[in-house]
């Protein structure tokens, strides 16, 4: 099982806000499979030593540092912490805090010294989940099946989820004609179906409680609806997986599930793409890194698209937006396309951090879609 922390848009607004005297922004990679769990702290060691050294390097307060240190490795050391793992770790830390974000995305190993943190690597966990889940829903029985990237389908354990729709009406079966009160013929059969969807949405609120990966649906046509109208999680996707669900394995589900979340991203980076080009002939939409940070900083970006993949060293003044480039990273400079995206998280904007070859135009860090030109 996958153990996750996605970020909630409280938890962005508390990121995007911080300033402070140091702050450590690190991504590595990590693996859920605890055996092979060990390079990935030593690769946090390494990580670790890169910052400090870009901290003493800016004459940063040795007190300070100190304290820093002591908290990152505290988490290096800490058995429990790396038993439980996803696909990628964000840590974000001062000398009087530490914050980690498991992800279900493979993540490149970063580390960003700077008075602000840095948010790609975590946005892109809402932006593409490489995680999620099918509830397997028949008359005949109900499987909840997780699903990632490199692992193994896994049918999870479900306190109190109903074996099959009879059991969970007490009845040897819904299909029977004799009525009672209004419960009879198709319209009973109906309401027995309604009552077992109702009480399968009530059992994954155990699992699913505080969870943001996508719930996929597969059944049939006539229940998939009658699910639907009692569901209570919020990301159950509107895409379903058609046909009787009972006839595939957990691992063919899983299969058709992830080419599912892949075409819903495309899906998404499409209409994303569509809506850019329609604004350029407004002169609403632009890649051009400087324009981009200007008009962040006004709080003129609707829409973001950053290039998750790329550096872009430098500052950007509050007050106007401009640009100041470095020819490398450093204590005082940060990701300029970075701190784009968090000026236009702090005015309420959309950021989707994306791949290269996601971006409208090769090699451009942002892509922006502005509400009014500027």
């Amino acid at each position: 099982m996958l153990y996750l922390d996605i970020p909630t848009a409280d938890d962005y607004a508390d990121l995007a806000a911080f300033r402070g005297d140091m702050a450590v922004s690190i991504s590595l990679p990590t693996t859920p499979v605890s055996d092979d769990i060990d390079a990935a702290r030593i690769q946090l060691k390494n990580l670790i030593k890169e910052a400090v050294d870009q901290l003493e390097a800016a004459g940063a307060n040795k007190r300070r540092v100190r304290a820093l240190i002591e908290e990152l490795d505290d988490l290096v050391e800490d058995d429990v912490f790396w038993a439980y793992q996803a696909h990628g770790l964000v840590i974000y830390a001062t000398p009087d805090n530490l914050r980690t974000f498991r992800v279900p995305n493979a993540l490149e190993p970063l580390v960003k010294v700077s008075d602000r943190f840095h948010l790609k690597a975590l946005l892109r966990s809402t932006t593409f989940c490489d995680a999620g889940y099918v509830l397997a829903l028949a008359d005949g029985g109900v499987r909840l099946i997780e699903v990632n990237k490199d692992l193994p389908a896994a049918e999870l354990k479900v306190p109190d989820l109903p074996a099959d729709a009879a059991s969970a009406v007490g009845q040897r079966s819904i299909s029977v004609r004799s009525y009672s009160g209004r419960i009879g013929g198709s319209e009973g059969k109906k309401v027995r179906l309604r009552q077992y969807a109702r009480q399968v949405d009530t059992a994954l609120r155990a699992i699913l409680a505080g969870r943001q990966e996508p719930l996929i649906l597969a059944s049939v046509d006539a229940l998939d609806a009658i699910y639907r109208s009692v569901n209570s999680y919020p990301h159950l996707l509107e895409q379903s997986l058609g046909g009787n669900p009972e006839r595939k394995s957990a691992g063919e589900l899983a299969m058709a599930a992830r080419a599912l979340l892949d075409e819903v991203y495309r899906g998404r980076i499409a209409d994303w793409h569509e809506r850019y080009r329609a604004r350029l002939n407004e002169d609403r939409a632009t890649t051009d890194l400087v324009r981009a940070a200007r008009a962040a900083t006004a709080g003129a970006v609707a829409s973001l698209l950053v290039d998750m993949d790329q550096a872009v060293n430098g500052t950007v003044d509050d007050a106007d937006g401009s640009v100041t480039f470095a020819d490398e990273a450093s204590a005082e400079t940060y990701g300029v396309a970075d701190e784009v995206a968090r000026r236009v998280l702090m005015t309420g904007g959309e950021v989707l951090s994306v791949r290269t070859e996601d971006m409208p135009e090769p090699g451009k860090a942002v892509a922006a879609v502005l509400r009014y030109p500027i």
